[in-house]
């Protein structure tokens, strides 16, 4: 393997576990979307502020995300985000309510109320989960584009990437996408449960029915993960021959799981991970921890299905129009010199990461209760 598709290589893992933390923080999204699940105004008090104190690490984490795909894989970048803008539109416009929402919900002059505002929260809660997990999905089943790089030279439109008129709205009424971003959903209610059990303190009843939640919420997640898992077992993909040509294979993800046997390890391990976290949860009366197992399971499976969507040759983004446009690592990568830098800025990750769990511990040390929010000078 050359440099540079050792890089190439290198920067998917590196959006793959972008990608997974991502998906582990939307359990703010989860949590925002129960708001109104038979819960007192002390209690929504008290999950406001709770999901307040990291809804920043959500927001923050989008952005590193997409900043990743632009400066590693460019030209995914201008195809997706450019190209299907308006479901990026929405997907960002559901996440800017969300912000100014717990900015204003509490601040004087308030001329709406809290209930408008934590209504906002709540469809933040839903429409990001689930047109996220609709992005993802194009990911598997490809989108309505065309790639003409020679487009650089028409000086009236040098546009690369060319979308369907649509741009993007297309791909959230194809039903394979819609099911992956109602999987999310659910997984995100699941770990936005588990998350209340782990930071909320103080009320027996509080907690018992939040390991209810988990108990519903999780049964319904596994059963449209298993849906969703065999839907995407059988489906066709494109993948790159010697020549470079795309050249279309049933049942490539499954193949590519039988290939690349350690992802299929992974998988069973991140499965076995949150069916434990989800039963252990419900089950328990006294555990907490089901937050941080769920996580290392939602992690592992997030890392496989990208490994599995990006890897061995395989289109991540499969043009449904043209399948010679589609993308792949090595087509639509930055330059040797470029990742080369990046990989040498990468190795402060670590560092930021570790900084995040410091930040993260300090304001978990306690679980938040009523009398402590009373001490805090700032609630949202």
């Amino acid at each position: 393997m050359d440099t540079l598709a050792t890089l190439q290589a290198y920067w998917w893992l590196l959006i793959a576990i972008l990608g997974a933390a991502l998906v582990f923080l939307l359990f703010v999204q989860g949590g925002q979307s129960m708001l109104y699940c038979k819960s007192t105004e002390a209690e929504r008090q008290l999950m406001v502020n709770s999901l307040g104190r990291k809804w920043e690490f959500t927001y923050t984490t989008l952005v590193v995300f997409g900043g990743a795909f632009f400066a590693a894989f460019p030209l995914f970048y201008s195809t997706s985000f450019g190209g299907a803008y308006w479901l990026w539109m929405l997907i960002l416009l559901s996440f800017v309510i969300q912000a100014f929402s717990y900015e204003f919900r509490r601040r004087k002059g308030n001329i709406y109320g809290t209930r408008f505002y934590d209504t906002l929260l709540l469809c933040n809660g839903f429409f990001g989960c689930t047109l996220l997990g609709v992005a993802v999905g194009i990911f598997f089943f490809g989108g309505d584009f065309i790639v003409a790089k020679t487009n650089l030279l028409d000086v009236s439109a040098p546009v690369i990437s060319q979308w369907a008129p649509t741009h993007g709205l297309e791909a959230i009424a194809c039903w394979k996408n819609l099911l992956l971003g109602i999987t999310v959903f659910f997984l995100a209610r699941t770990m936005g449960a588990m998350y209340f059990i782990n930071n909320i303190g103080g009320d027996k009843d509080f907690a018992a029915r939040m390991r209810r939640k988990v108990l519903v919420n999780g049964l319904i997640f596994a059963v449209l993960f298993v849906a969703f898992t065999v839907v995407l077992l059988c489906a066709p993909g494109l993948r790159a021959n010697d020549e470079g040509k795309f050249v279309n294979e049933a049942n490539i993800y499954l193949h590519n799981l039988l290939d690349m046997w350690w992802f299929a390890v992974i998988f069973v391990l991140g499965v076995v991970a949150v069916l434990t976290a989800v039963f252990g949860t419900a089950l328990s009366r006294t555990w907490r921890g089901g937050i941080w197992v769920a996580g290392f399971g939602v992690a592992a499976v997030i890392v496989v299905l990208f490994g599995i969507a990006g890897y061995n040759h395989t289109a991540y983004m499969a043009s449904n129009i043209d399948p010679q446009s589609s993308l792949s690592i090595a087509n639509s990568s930055s330059s040797l010199f470029t990742l080369t830098v990046m990989s040498w800025v990468s190795i402060l990750v670590p560092f930021v990461l570790a900084y995040i769990w410091i930040v993260w511990r300090k304001m978990n040390a306690t679980p938040l209760t009523e009398e402590e929010l009373n001490k805090d000078s700032h609630v949202y």
